[in-house]
């Protein structure tokens, strides 16, 4: 089945956040969103259809995965990424933001050093110090227009008592899809410190030619043990609001503390949307995805050329994810300054880059999961808005 990226569908009154609510996030309704990470793209037919059919039924009571759901999430993980889990290594969650704020609070005390690598996903640094633990920041190197991992800076911070890591793999919103050799090294890193890793992988499957996501966990046996990994279908298949989200945890004691910090919650088992678009996306979606790539590499090569016409913009070439990060340093302008040109002076709606820690001042985050004509009329918006600062 061919699917058709081109087709604009109105989100409008839908209870969509990204196109229902600017006058809420951005404080006038006159602006083109390319913000939060869902896609303008509807799921793949094989989910909508499962979806019908379960709405069909008309009983929604308590649910719980059954032995489809935990065999359609292995297949995929060892057919797309090579990695066999089993079954008792899977805890669900209702997302991955509130996994990490459970994961902090059931591996971390008050107080305790929590590692991060800006410019990052925001709610990583909620999730720290929102449960009043500190972050320590090992910011990204940005060398001729690629980001790296300072390992000097890591083993240094890791000497002063860190505890936990939360990685970005690959990374949001740089979009680096990290090399099992850099993995690797920070990998031995939190061996030798003792350092839990919480590898946030819900991009994973979003990975452009030429480049291979890596499960932490597959490293190797003792990696596996001192990780949690993160993963989710939202982002691959556009089903956020189902929230569904599942962390695979080899350690059985990570595993045990885990499930009994989010019992407390009161927050015991997947809605029953969420188990049924996860096995049919799981197991009906590789072609689906395919094209998805290969549009979306499309939307990459688009914004690049246009942008090469645009000198006061840089885009950083994504190696993953549908987001691209924007450099619009050469503009000159303050982090506030530039938010405000964008959405009045462009009307576009982007994530600012100060809110992803340090190293994000200057730049902005731009969703490209849209038609692609949505994204023409962004990059317009931001070309007119920039000749007109003369």
């Amino acid at each position: 089945m061919n699917y058709d990226f081109d087709r604009i569908i109105d989100r409008r009154e839908t209870c969509s956040v990204k196109w229902d609510f600017n006058q809420r996030i951005f404080g006038c309704e006159d602006v083109l969103p390319l913000w939060v990470a869902d896609m303008d793209f509807q799921a793949p037919e094989a989910v909508i259809e499962a979806l019908v059919n379960r709405a069909k039924h008309g009983i929604f009571g308590y649910s719980d995965g059954m032995d489809g759901y935990y065999e359609a999430l292995s297949s995929w993980l060892y057919e797309r990424h090579g990695w066999k889990i089993q079954k008792d290594w899977v805890s669900f969650s209702p997302g991955i933001v509130f996994a990490l704020f459970q994961l902090v609070q059931s591996f971390t005390k008050p107080g305790d050093k929590v590692l991060l690598q800006s410019p990052v996903y925001p709610p990583f640094f909620h999730a720290i110090n929102k449960n009043g633990r500190e972050v320590v920041n090992s910011q990204l190197i940005f060398i001729q227009g690629r980001y790296t991992m300072d390992f000097e800076d890591l083993e240094k911070k890791f000497s002063s008592g860190i505890k936990m890591m939360i990685l970005c793999n690959p990374h949001n919103p740089v979009g680096r899809v990290w090399e099992r050799e850099e993995l690797e090294r920070l990998g031995q890193l939190c061996l030798a410190h003792n350092v839990l890793i919480i590898s946030d992988e819900i991009h994973g499957d979003l990975i452009y030619r030429g480049h291979r996501h890596i499960p932490f966990a597959t490293l190797s046996p003792e990696l596996a043990l001192q990780s949690i990994v993160c993963t989710a279908p939202s982002k691959t298949f556009n089903l956020a609001g189902l929230q569904t989200s599942n962390l695979i945890i080899p350690n059985p004691d990570y595993r045990q503390a885990f499930q009994a910090t989010r019992d407390l919650t009161g927050i015991h088992h997947p809605n029953v949307f969420g188990i049924t678009a996860l096995e049919a996306a799981y197991r009906h979606g590789w072609d689906w995805l395919n094209q998805l790539m290969d549009y979306l590499q499309g939307n990459v090569e688009f914004l690049i050329s246009s942008l090469a016409h645009v000198p006061q913009i840089r885009a950083i070439q994504p190696e993953g994810t549908y987001l691209v990060w924007l450099d619009f340093r050469r503009l000159g302008m303050e982090p506030k300054e530039l938010q405000k040109f964008l959405v009045h002076k462009a009307g576009v709606g982007l994530n600012p880059g100060f809110q992803f820690g340090p190293g994000g001042e200057g730049f902005a985050r731009l969703n490209i999961g849209c038609s692609r004509s949505i994204l023409e009329d962004g990059f317009e918006r931001i070309r007119v808005a920039i000749d007109g600062l003369g």
